[in-house]
């Protein structure tokens, strides 16, 4: 909801033949980047000495959608473990805060943040809705936030001097995800079902106007709607070669199934916030023919960091997993450094310039990477798996 610098080349992977295991495909699959030489190990050299601090990670966790924030979670776990594990003199804690991802619930949470001195820096919040519902209690508190899935490109233009963004936003990815639609899939009309959500609206609003006069149809849904029918019986008519579907999993995949269920052809196309487990195991036999678009790198071939993470967490690395573990790594190279309060960790992560698992980090004036990169997705064989790189 991402383009690596120095060793890790996105645009110079060459293409692979491999498909996978049958399914529909949008041509052949791009080789994931292998982790590089060069990339921030959380663990350090185990000879930090720190007095006791603590970062927070904010984000669903057992909310609506909570996937997408365990997935977070779990990275940022894994790399406060394997600190504290190689730094007994640097044990640091990371605090988790439920927002459920709602901008209702989020700014009494983030309040609580603020107000608890001991923490320095936060990994979150995952939803653009509740990001901005509270930047300006970062900002106002000089707390540095890191979102690793929040992609709504106005959050960067509110003049917060504490958000940063850990991936590419929504201006990357309709852009790229239009192109994919057009060019890989070939698709002439393409319906855009948006959802009521800050993220849905705005990415919704990208793809279109990057679509040009190939965005043939458009409709809307509700937050925790369950019955598509109406919808669904407008995109039928309108009989477009893809369906792309800007909001999140909870209503992409029974959206999916219904679409299914009438007997639309087109393809459907969701994005980050749609590419999960969860809408896999929920849109049933509609997900066989599923992809997806993410500014999000493959982790597959970040051998350590896999292992180690499903060794933690008991499952495979899901969407923003990884970037959540870097974001967490360069906070916690902030503390390593020396950073004990609030303006040190601020100016540290402002100033930051260093290589990660998913790309190279260093941000500009507004809290935005310099250079990022959108992959394509896809299901084959009942799991979501890496396609091709959008260039």
């Amino acid at each position: 909801m991402l383009a690596a610098a120095g060793a890790i080349s996105l645009s110079a992977c060459a293409a692979r033949t491999d498909t996978g295991s049958g399914g529909d495909s949008a041509g052949p699959q791009g080789a994931a980047p292998s982790a590089a030489a060069d990339a921030a190990d959380p663990a350090g050299d185990g000879k930090a000495q720190c007095s006791p601090v603590s970062l927070a990670y904010a984000g669903t966790i057992n909310g609506e959608n909570a996937a997408l924030g365990q997935n977070i979670l779990n990275g940022a776990k894994l790399a406060v473990d394997q600190h504290n594990k190689a730094n007994p003199g640097c044990k640091v804690t990371l605090k988790q805060y439920d927002t459920e991802g709602t901008p209702d619930k989020a700014p009494g949470i983030v309040n609580q943040i603020v107000n608890t001195p001991a923490i320095i820096g936060v990994i979150g919040l995952p939803f653009s809705g509740e990001s901005k519902a509270v930047g300006n209690i970062f900002d106002q508190a000089g707390l540095v936030s890191v979102t690793p899935a929040a992609t709504n490109p106005g959050l960067a233009q509110n003049g917060w001097k504490t958000f940063f963004r850990g991936l590419g936003n929504d201006s990357t990815q309709g852009p790229a995800a239009a192109k994919f639609i057009t060019g890989e899939l070939k698709a002439s009309k393409v319906c855009v079902i948006q959802d009521d959500s800050e993220y849905g609206t705005g990415l919704a609003a990208s793809i279109t106007k990057a679509l040009g006069d190939k965005a043939t149809c458009s409709d809307s849904v509700k937050s925790k709607q369950t019955d598509f029918s109406a919808v669904v019986n407008k995109v039928k008519g309108a009989n477009p070669d893809a369906v792309f579907y800007s909001g999140y999993y909870r209503e992409g995949a029974p959206f999916a199934q219904q679409l299914s269920d009438a007997g639309v052809e087109a393809k459907f196309v969701g994005p980050d916030g749609v590419k999960d487990d969860e809408f896999v195991k929920g849109a049933g036999d509609a997900a066989s023919k599923a992809y997806f678009t993410c500014p999000c790198v493959p982790a597959d071939q970040f051998t350590k960091f896999t292992e180690a993470y499903k060794a933690a967490a008991g499952k495979d690395p899901g969407t923003y997993s990884p970037e959540a573990y870097d974001i967490a790594t360069i906070l916690l190279k902030g503390v390593d450094a020396g950073k004990k309060d609030r303006a040190g960790m601020l100016d540290f992560v402002k100033n930051y310039d260093g290589q990660g698992l998913t790309k190279h980090f260093k941000w500009d004036s507004h809290g935005e990477l310099a250079k990022t990169t959108v992959w394509s997705y896809k299901v084959d064989g009942g799991k979501i798996v890496r396609n091709t790189e959008i260039k």
